[in-house]
């Protein structure tokens, strides 16, 4: 179940080109299941009729704290109360000011101050408002009492200048709704996920790789960061978006990610190798193509160097997970690689049953313990797998402390 459903959201819209944006907003918000209200100021009416967002969100649009009628049906102490969050979409710098200073001269702004709910603010502007010092300095004053303030997104502006002053995606936006709204049972971890495909190349363009697509991975990843987690993603080859505010470190070969790994450990409280790995490669690699040449050719391969066995020589009271990719004796082969690799939970599957494979947007796993217990998790999506194993990674390390 999305952290969203069944939610109240307040959507403050004030008046600026961006404010058109804020439909695809509350259409989002409402298909995962949150109750929208939406709270106008009057410029923002200048951009976009109220009717559109009523019909968007199936709520009365408020607008004016003088408005009696308005007041006596909603109440701006009302719309607060009920408020799980509010979130300001598009701030302009007329907004920022106004809520950095206190000021209530409006129904929105006096929202604001009823509110004991967080408050999430999406700047939207020209590029020099938006590096004002004196927009910045506002900003401050929202960070330290609390507000949750997104970073404009950079490119081409209404105004026609370029730079940083564009309202963040709806998607970004939505996953930090999701965040603000989800447990933040993570916040003490730094957690260092792998996720997809290495490739060990034999010439300038072939390699030897598999089919990982790094679903798993970047959903571990996206889960750790919604509960608070710092994440770190060291990812070989996937065509998935980065996630929301994760630090993807991006990696080739089987060395490249070892590396990438190893020189980061000290920061890491967690550590869940994700990512299909490879475990040969060519032990001379061809500048330039291959040509045809002979009926055959033999291509030797040596060991790469075994990056989860080696963190559970280094682990130092850090929590290890390990994925096995199986295609029979999914639990036995687990239970040998847990004890071998020193790790301290193995989230094996079989690769080859449908619904469970590279790719999939499902997966079904058995989670072996370092005491050897084996637990058997039903199919279900990727995003609901990581969130399972992330409860784990809690339980073990309430364990350990």
């Amino acid at each position: 179940m999305s952290r969203i459903e069944g939610k109240n959201i307040v959507l403050g819209v004030s008046g600026g080109i961006a404010a058109y944006k804020s439909c695809q907003l509350v259409r989002e918000l409402v298909r995962e299941g949150a109750d929208v209200r939406v709270v106008m100021t009057q410029n923002a009416r200048k951009f976009v009729a109220p009717l559109t967002f009523q019909t968007l969100s199936g709520n009365p649009v408020a607008g004016e704290a003088s408005d009696l009628d308005m007041e006596s049906e909603i109440g701006h102490i009302n719309i607060a109360d009920n408020a799980d969050l509010i979130v300001l979409a598009p701030a302009t710098a007329n907004l920022l000011a106004k809520a950095s200073c206190g000021m209530a001269d409006d129904l929105l702004t006096t929202v604001l101050l009823a509110a004991t709910s967080p408050v999430i603010v999406c700047p939207a502007m020209n590029v020099n408002m938006y590096e004002n010092p004196v927009v910045q300095e506002n900003i401050e004053r929202l960070l330290k009492r609390g507000y949750i303030v997104l970073e404009p997104e950079e490119g081409e502006l209404a105004c026609g200048w370029t730079g940083r002053g564009r309202l963040p995606t709806i998607e970004a936006v939505v996953e930090h709704i999701e965040k603000a709204l989800g447990p933040k049972d993570m916040t003490k971890e730094n957690i260092l996920v792998t996720a997809g495909a290495t490739r060990e190349y034999l010439d300038s363009v072939r390699f030897i790789s598999n089919s990982s697509t790094g679903r798993m991975g970047y959903a571990i990843a996206r889960g750790a960061w919604l509960r608070g987690a710092e994440v770190l993603l060291v990812s070989g080859h996937s065509e998935l978006p980065t996630p929301t505010g994760v630090e993807v470190v991006r990696v080739v070969s089987a060395g490249d990610m070892y590396e990438a790994v190893m020189s980061r450990l000290d920061w890491a409280t967690v550590v869940i190798k994700a990512a299909a790995v490879g475990d040969y490669a060519p032990t001379k690699v061809t500048s330039g193509k291959i040509k045809k040449g002979k009926d055959s050719l033999i291509v030797e391969l040596k060991r790469t160097r075994d990056i989860l066995a080696e963190l559970g020589r280094l682990k130092d009271g850090k929590i290890v997970v390990g994925f096995a990719a199986e295609t029979e004796n999914v639990v036995e082969n687990a239970k040998v690689k847990l004890r071998e690799k020193n790790s301290d939970l193995i989230v094996a599957n079989d690769v080859t049953r449908p619904g469970s494979g590279f790719g999939a947007d499902t997966n079904a796993v058995h989670l072996i313990y370092a005491d050897g217990r084996p637990e058997e998790l039903p199919e279900m999506s990727k995003s609901l797998v990581a969130d399972q194993i992330l409860d784990k990674v809690l339980e073990l390390r309430s364990s350990k402390n």
